[in-house]
């Protein structure tokens, strides 16, 4: 008896169910996802997620290239799954919907440093930012991320005084005398990225907890807000 045309059969009927469960129905799923519309307790309409300003999505591609996936993630587990909402790094799980504008999604591998996905709530300074990047150890003693002074420029002070953008620093972090470090487009797109990141806002599928919930997470968060680090260590 001639069993190819069965073993053809079942080998195409194999690939079809995999492609149907592992493409077809998650696309289904996901594929339509949009932004939610919904009026906050002021009574203003909010739209979440919202697509990037050009900075912000300059500032993504930043990130990306400097590895910084790979030292942090951006996934908040739920509640059972791990500490991460205790911790602080996210009112909420996250879900599908928080990424549509993500391009690509940047989960992360690892945590050498903390999740980073509320991380512009946790910390809006863009001065703490970008003292963080130039030196981690200014605003986060005994961090294990590595500095990134190549996103700054250490000159002369001009004729006119300091520029209101260098950077406040004093002590061993200080610079030669009659110098100032001055952060680079470079500098304030990936801060502008890491600011844009908020999820702070309730979905349909992932609502924020009542009130009184997740207060012993909002306590664990403070001294948790390590910035994003390189590839290799």
């Amino acid at each position: 008896m001639n069993y190819g045309p069965l073993l053809f059969l079942g080998i195409l009927f194999t690939l079809a169910s995999s492609w149907v469960g592992l493409v077809l129905m998650p696309h289904r799923q996901l594929g339509g996802l949009t932004a939610n519309t919904s009026t906050n307790a002021t009574g203003v309409v909010v739209m979440y997620p919202q697509a990037r300003s050009g900075e912000a999505q300059q500032g993504a591609e930043l990130y990306r290239s400097l590895g910084c996936v790979y030292c942090h993630s951006q996934q908040v587990r739920p509640e059972g799954f791990g500490a991460d909402i205790a911790r602080g790094w996210g009112k909420r799980r996250t879900v599908s919907r928080d990424y549509i504008y993500d391009k690509p999604v940047m989960l992360g591998t690892s945590r050498t440093g903390p999740d980073l996905t509320n991380i512009g709530e946790r910390q809006p300074s863009a001065d703490w930012h970008l003292s963080h990047l130039y030196n981690p150890q200014i605003t986060s003693k005994g961090s294990v991320m590595p500095p990134y002074p190549f996103l700054f420029e250490v000159r002369p002070v001009g004729a006119r005084g300091p520029s209101s953008d260098a950077l406040k620093l004093s002590g061993e972090h200080a610079p030669l005398a009659g110098h100032e470090v001055v952060p680079t487009a470079a500098a304030r797109q990936l801060v502008a990225y890491l600011q844009s990141l908020k999820t702070s806002v309730a979905l349909p599928e992932a609502p924020l907890p009542s009130k009184g919930e997740g207060e012993a997470g909002a306590d664990a968060k403070a001294t948790d807000t390590t910035g994003p680090a390189p590839a290799t260590k």
